[in-house]
């Protein structure tokens, strides 16, 4: 006779039906290992996202020589994806012409690199080795071959028509102009130096340019390739406008020990950040070798720890993989003061391994919407992870249930269904979703109330030892 609603009375006798998903909706996953970073370099795309994983080869996308080192260190720490932005303005692109074959007297072939920068090119012309019919065109980065772009041998149009057709058209990298036909044959050169290029100009604005690139994209952490205060507080600011925005990331941050900028000062930087998305790397470590890793590098390598851990697990007295040794070793009086200024804090175990000491993020004052459970980076990551998860989950369901009983117990239930996969993960301890009983449903909107326990790591143990010189000493 009809259909009911979950609660439903009818008053006329009769079958009513109502269907359920019995399988549910498919729920969304953590997102753990994600990473973003902004970099210096002299090659590839400008402001523009670049996606990575582990095994992309960094030099073929950015060159070498800049600051493209913190993206090795954010996967050495364990991200397994990554989201890079080569951050600048201007800047020019390194050029080379070619001439004809008559003594090379008339310019021919001019060849120009797609991105400006400063990397070092060099050209050959040759013929192929296996084709009597064709022609190559070989830049070299270095000794190591770079591209190489195979064109008609004396054709009818000339090689340097058919020369800027196949770069044109084949090339990665490059364009290519003619400027003449010349004698209609290009003159064989062997790594002929391209015109250097120049760097793009890095201020204060290029950074916040950069920054706004990556609002588009969701992440765990960034990193930034700098100490400079200054453009740590546009992170901050960049971090909260995308956090208010929805999305859940984190940003670490670090800075060089130098003889005016000393712990203390440092701690004091720390400090001022007073945020549970900001983590802020006091002292750096050594690898074997002696090489010192400090700085921004160093807030790469730990921010790809962060990325990577998953919320059930704590980053505290985790041991930093290709860390022989501290930078800048802290007394115990130091750390504990560092701990209390939001300080993360690399030391030593009894193994003499470099671990993170606690896993802490700047926030020292909680607002009144935070409780202490906010200055954890584990509770922090398992908070966001709840939200994202129940975010993406029921995002799903906007538009495809109606705003009655039954549709929001399939939001309820979609929502439910994530916090008991989290406690069964070891990242909630309990947790209910419920419509909230004090704003009703009403026209396009429903108000809900996600309550959540979420599970921290013993990180203090307190050990009572009792002894006694002898058995049955002091026994009534």
């Amino acid at each position: 006779m009809g259909t009911f609603t979950v609660g439903e009375t009818k008053i006329r006798p009769g079958e009513y039906h109502r269907f359920e998903n019995a399988g549910g909706i498919s729920l969304v996953g953590a997102r753990n290992g994600v990473v973003a970073g902004i970099i210096k370099s002299n090659w590839g795309p400008l402001n523009q996202v670049v996606a990575f994983s582990p095994s992309t080869t960094i030099k073929s996308v950015f060159g070498s020589g800049q600051t493209e080192q913190l993206i090795t260190e954010m996967f050495k720490g364990g991200a397994n994806t990554g989201y890079f932005i080569r951050v600048g303005t201007g800047g020019t692109a390194g050029s080379v012409t070619l001439k004809d074959s008559a003594t090379e007297s008339v310019n021919a072939v001019t060849i120009t690199a797609k991105y400006v920068g400063a990397r070092a090119f060099t050209v050959t012309i040759r013929d192929s080795l296996v084709n009597s019919s064709k022609r190559e065109c070989i830049v070299y980065d270095g000794t190591s071959e770079f591209e190489k772009i195979t064109f008609s041998k004396n054709p009818s149009g000339g090689e340097a028509a058919a020369l800027v057709a196949a770069i044109n058209a084949d090339s990665k990298y490059f364009t290519a102009e003619k400027v003449s036909d010349g004698n209609g044959t290009l003159a064989a050169v062997a790594q002929r130096a391209f015109s250097a290029g120049t760097n793009p100009t890095v201020n204060n604005d290029a950074y916040s340019n950069a920054l706004g690139v990556l609002e588009a994209y969701s992440f765990n952490v960034l990193c930034v390739d700098t100490e400079d205060t200054t453009v740590h507080a546009l992170v901050q600011a960049f971090i909260d406008r995308t956090y208010a925005a929805g999305q859940y990331p984190m940003a670490v941050l670090s800075e060089q020990n130098t003889a005016s900028n000393t712990v203390d000062v440092r701690m004091g930087h720390a400090a001022a950040f007073n945020d549970a998305k900001i983590i802020y790397v006091l002292n750096g470590g050594q690898t074997a070798n002696g090489v010192t890793v400090e700085g921004y590098l160093n807030a790469a390598r730990i921010g790809g720890i962060i990325a990577a851990v998953p919320a059930n697990q704590s980053v505290t007295h985790y041991v930093v993989s290709g860390y022989a040794g501290l930078s800048e070793a802290l007394t115990n009086t130091q750390i504990e003061t560092a701990l209390q200024k939001g300080c993360l804090v690399l030391s030593t175990n009894s193994s003499g391994q470099v671990w993170i000491e606690q896993g802490i993020n700047t926030l020292i004052t909680p607002s009144g919407d935070e409780d202490d459970g906010w200055k954890k980076i584990r509770r922090a990551k398992t908070r966001f992870e709840l939200m994202q998860r129940i975010g993406d989950t029921v995002a799903r369901l906007v538009g495809k249930v109606n705003n009655d009983t039954d549709g929001r117990s399939a939001v309820v239930s979609a929502g439910q269904n994530i916090i008991n996969t989290m406690v069964a993960e070891g990242k909630l301890s309990a947790g209910t979703m419920d419509e909230d009983e004090d704003r009703p449903a009403q026209g396009d909107s429903a108000w809900f109330v996600i309550a959540v326990d979420d599970v921290d790591s013993i990180e203090k143990f307190y050990l009572t030892y009792r002894f006694r010189f002898a058995p049955g000493e002091n026994e009534e």
